[in-house]
């Protein structure tokens, strides 16, 4: 992509080695000033850099279009990752955006290949057959009686995953590397700093799960949260411990964001089951035959048409929404295809719902509409409330201290670490907080 404007020009490097770590539900309370959460690392780094009291999402607010946003600076509509799943017209196979492929912009990796340099990923989302020097994918088996760890292994970069094992982890298996369990992360930092201290990457990226998976269990609140928060920070300070002991720490930056806050729940909306009553709709696993059906992200559910031209459908959905009691219209909000268009969403949608606090959506299309829930969620309008915020750190080479933003985008990090590594970038969708920066 040609460079055109200040930010995308090619810079002297503000520092040789950019750490981004994703920690995944990440919010501000987590590092703000006069947090109790047990993260130290994070909130002496937010104190003593720069850090953000909130980040606007991507919508849908969940893991696999925020990633993406994370390394393009671009949102869904350009980069075409709209989903953590595909919509599939003929029945969801599970499959997830796993191949770097179906990125349709630039990424970062691309802008640090180009100069010259070499990157790093572990377990980052959409990075199967990604251009990465030491890359171990997020990628798993959809069959539970297989080894589901077998994809991550066979997509690493060749040989990777033998040296870790040998080097770092010791053997991996689904009972020390699974988002069931809080040491998964502890892993994830284990396999990071080898990687930053042995290979010293230019950006190496990764991302830290067990705080999405505590926070779906049990909601915003909960001892497992606060393990699963110490488990991040600790991975963090094992990374910044490696590059202590490699003699690159005063040449290095540390990028802390996430993808999404989280919501507690209280209810979920099905809202395929009214479809299926109106006989748009089959009851089928595969849907069956249908016209048009919602596809759920959490927090929010986007119509597709089997075809996008049925008029008739589409106003029959409508009408059903119309039609709906007060008190059940009142879970959601419609998000008309102007406003899917100024967030930069899906474009192949007429609209989409969006859950009110404490709603969720699901896909099922038989039993009751609406359901009581618990347990906590995301993919809600990313400025609907405060609570589906994210976060950002900056610590380290490049970062002013004590600088505060009260909010920026995830589109914007992506400029930010081309900025620090002085790589030729330009993101379509970032406007940086430059103030974040040393001149």
């Amino acid at each position: 992509m040609l460079a055109t404007s200040p930010l995308a020009a090619q810079t002297e490097p503000r520092a040789d080695h950019v750490v981004l770590v994703s920690v995944d539900g990440l919010r501000p309370d987590f590092y703000l000033p006069g947090s109790s959460w047990p993260a130290a690392n994070m909130q002496q780094m937010a104190r003593d850099g720069a850090h953000a009291e909130g980040v606007r999402g991507v919508f849908p607010t969940v893991t696999y279009p925020s990633h993406t946003t994370i390394v393009t600076g671009a949102v869904p509509a350009r980069h075409g990752i709209y989903y953590n799943r595909p919509f599939e017209p003929e029945g969801q196979s599970g499959e997830w955006y796993w191949h770097e492929s179906a990125i349709q912009v630039p990424t970062l990796w691309d802008a640090v290949r180009e100069a010259g340099r070499r990157t790093a990923a572990i377990s980052w989302p959409v990075s199967v057959g990604a251009p990465v020097d030491w890359l171990v994918p997020e990628v798993y088996s959809l069959d539970p009686n297989s080894d589901r760890l077998l994809p991550m292994r066979e997509g690493s970069t060749p040989g990777l995953w033998q040296e870790l094992e040998r080097e770092a982890t010791g053997r991996l298996n689904l009972r020390n590397y699974s988002a069931a369990y809080i040491t998964r992360d502890d892993t994830t930092g284990v396999m990071a700093a080898y990687v930053l201290e042995t290979h010293r990457p230019a950006l190496l990226a990764l991302h830290l799960i067990t705080t999405d998976s505590a926070q779906h269990a049990h909601g915003r609140e909960s001892d497992r949260i606060r393990r699963a928060v110490g488990a991040a920070d600790r991975a963090i300070g094992a990374v910044r411990d490696a590059a202590e002991r490699a003699g690159i720490l005063d040449r290095t930056a540390f990028v802390i964001t996430g993808d999404h806050g989280f919501v507690d729940l209280h209810t979920q909306v099905m809202p395929n089951v009214w479809l299926a009553e109106a006989g748009l709709h089959g009851t089928e696993p595969d849907r069956g035959e249908w016209r048009a059906t919602f596809h759920p992200s959490g927090g929010s559910t986007f119509l597709h048409l089997q075809d996008a031209a049925d008029e008739e459908a589409l106003n029959a959905v409508r009408a059903i929404l119309a039609d709906l009691p007060q008190p059940i219209g009142r879970l959601f909000r419609s998000v008309e295809r102007d406003e899917l268009d100024e967030i930069g969403a899906s474009p192949s949608v007429p609209f989409a719902l969006a859950g009110a606090l404490g709603v969720s959506f699901g896909s099922d299309a038989s039993g009751d509409a609406v359901r009581p829930t618990d347990g906590g969620a995301h993919g809600h309008f990313p400025t609907d409330f405060p609570e589906i915020l994210t976060g950002f750190v900056g610590w380290g080479a490049g970062f002013e201290a004590g600088r505060t933003v009260h909010r920026m985008g995830l589109t914007d990090i992506a400029d930010l670490i081309a900025m620090l590594l002085g790589v030729d970038f330009e993101s379509p969708d970032g406007a940086p907080p430059l103030g974040v920066l040393t001149r």
